[in-house]
């Protein structure tokens, strides 16, 4: 235990705290059950440890400790606890929960045990697909961190810190807010490369190994986390490359079910689980009609990237500029809005508000008599009416 409380402080002594997302004011430290899931690299052990660092002193009130630690493979989670709680300890964090077999029944168990020990655990997007006997349902509140939005890509970029906007706040003011913030920098000199790189935010530690460091989390989550959290057989794995790749090659895809069966190999059944999975793993987005929702029996309208940055990864040299719009604007609304596709334009959020996305030169045309309708364009810095910038939409949260 004790090289684990070592590794602790010297995590504790180098995480910096000038730069902290905002993201920390959204969680409700108070309860005794936090969970932070997340996909690969959006960082939140950098989160709970600025969290530790800006709240406790390193003393053995506190520990931090990532369950792939190889001291997991002899020794117990509710042992460690145990003693830790016996020591003085009051906080306990855990990172990396789904690398740890039965960490639901232990954190259960610690939890009704050692009733004044609060936990912090993190962990992937998929830990809720993994059914166990704990339910810690009533007991966790869990809370999903996404990557960088475009105002907080700008924050680190600059230090400039913005306020989060409500989609009815740009709706009504854009005008206003665009002037607001064209006053301090200019948007369009940062928006090209956030849509590159901006959005996981391990892109500070080198650009020039960014989309390295990105490939190798893509096959971390198609060749360990998935088949970890589905109990995938490793002879499929390839399926799963396969499957990402067909899609990576055509986004926006608008599904045949049948056909992508026949190009992957891939019976329709289990086709449609394995989109799931890329879903949930927060590689892919899922578009669906406002009627419809995610289920095994309903198939996507449309299917996207997660975000920008894995179509630049995953794409070939020629990156359609136009799906990369749409995939920003998908991501960065979904985070706290209802989003579906619409019959008249691209995008229906919150069963009221349509959009149409494109260029400078996009014509509202198509969406004219549609009420609560707006054009979303791409490289103009300030709209007019009913023409929003799309780079407004990236400071949602």
């Amino acid at each position: 235990m004790e090289k684990l409380v070592q590794k602790f402080y010297e995590k504790y002594a180098s995480v910096q705290t000038e730069m902290v997302r905002d993201f920390i004011h959204e969680i409700d430290w108070s309860n005794r059950i936090i969970g932070i899931k997340g996909s690969r690299g959006v960082g939140k052990t950098t989160l709970v440890l600025q969290y530790i660092r800006q709240n406790f002193a390193p003393d053995s009130s506190v520990l931090y400790v990532s369950l792939d630690n190889l001291y997991f493979a002899d020794n117990k989670l509710y042992d460690l606890a145990d003693v830790f709680h016996k020591k003085g300890g009051k906080l306990l964090v855990l990172d990396e929960v789904h690398k740890y077999a039965n960490w639901t029944t232990e954190i259960k168990n610690i939890y009704d045990d050692l009733s004044d020990l609060k936990i912090i655990f993190t962990g992937s997007s998929l830990l809720h697909l993994r059914q166990t006997k704990a339910d810690l349902s009533r007991r966790a509140v869990v809370y999903e961190m996404p990557g960088l939005s475009f105002r907080e890509y700008l924050h680190f970029q600059t230090n400039f810190r913005f306020p989060v906007f409500s989609l009815e706040e740009i709706l009504n003011n854009h005008i206003q807010l665009s002037v607001g913030i064209i006053e301090k920098l200019q948007p369009l000199a940062f928006f090209g490369d956030y849509l590159n790189y901006g959005y996981y935010p391990f892109f500070r530690e080198s650009l020039t190994s960014f989309h390295q460091k990105l490939s190798e989390i893509i096959l971390t989550v198609l060749e360990v986390d998935i088949p970890q959290f589905a109990f995938i057989q490793t002879g499929n794995i390839i399926y799963l490359k396969k499957l990402l790749r067909i899609i990576s090659s055509s986004v926006p895809f608008k599904p045949n079910m049948n056909g992508l069966s026949s190009r992957t190999g891939i019976s329709l059944n289990t086709m449609k689980t394995y989109i799931g999975l890329l879903h949930n793993a927060r590689l892919l987005q899922l578009l669906y009609m406002p009627e419809k929702g995610i289920n095994s029996l309903n198939k996507p309208e449309k299917i996207y990237l997660n975000n920008s940055n894995l179509m630049y990864n995953q794409g070939e040299e020629n990156v359609n500029i136009g799906n990369i719009r749409e995939t920003f604007f998908f991501n960065q609304v979904n985070v706290k809005y209802k989003i579906n596709a619409s019959a008249e334009a691209d995008f229906m959020v919150s069963d009221k508000y349509t959009f149409e996305i494109g260029g400078k030169n996009k014509p509202g045309k198509q969406i004219k008599d549609v009420p609560d309708s707006y054009v979303v364009k791409d490289n103009i810095e300030i709209g007019s009416d009913n023409i929003i910038p799309l780079w407004m939409f990236g400071f949602l949260y």
